[in-house]
């Protein structure tokens, strides 16, 4: 597998950040593509760490000088986008690029590299969705009407990943998006 990718989605509050970290910190081929996007930072959020956070001018600008491999308005004048100087960073230092996307952004990656792997975290179910939603205390009431209804859009995707990770026991869904990664990726990597 020649310049791999590996692409993590789910809908809002379902785990990808959570299963992306310890993929990270579990494999050391691996390395997290850091994404760009205009929206707020959270409180415990790091700026050039978990996100590029910069303003939509900055954005738009980014995305007529094509710096981008993908991008999203996610939600209302909130972009997210992929650098392509990340990917190009990463695949420099022999390591696969890992990315946390939104299902649009990840259907993005597979048609423009078609031997990247995306694999779609999906919630038990949309209850347990919106308990964990809750359970973060970052939503209101407007927002988590609107990311619940995002998701149950998102979920009619999920067939067209390569893989499924159903994340009831958070342990559990990391432990079997790992043993995917390293049986389609990580013994079969190599470098262009």
């Amino acid at each position: 597998m020649k310049n791999p990718i590996i692409v993590i989605t789910a809908p809002s509050g379902t785990g990808k950040t959570s299963i992306t970290k310890y993929l990270i910190s579990k494999y050391p081929q691996l390395d997290f593509s850091i994404s760009a996007t205009t929206r707020q930072k959270r409180h415990y959020e790091i700026d050039s760490k978990d996100y590029y956070f910069i303003n939509e001018g900055s954005f738009l600008s980014d995305i007529n000088d094509d710096k981008f491999i993908e991008w999203e308005m996610v939600y209302k004048n909130k972009y997210y986008g992929t650098y392509r100087s990340e990917i190009e960073r990463i695949w420099e230092s022999q390591k696969i690029p890992v990315l946390d996307l939104d299902v649009k952004g990840a259907l993005h990656i597979k048609a423009q590299f078609p031997s990247s792997i995306i694999i779609f975290i999906q919630p038990p179910s949309i209850e347990e969705l919106s308990r964990r939603l809750e359970n973060r205390n970052t939503e209101t009431p407007e927002t988590m009407y609107i990311r619940l209804n995002k998701a149950q859009y998102e979920l009619s995707f999920k067939d067209n990943f390569d893989y499924i990770v159903t994340n009831d026991v958070l342990e559990d869904a990391c432990d079997k998006t790992g043993n995917i990664i390293h049986q389609h990726c990580l013994n079969k990597l190599t470098f262009e």
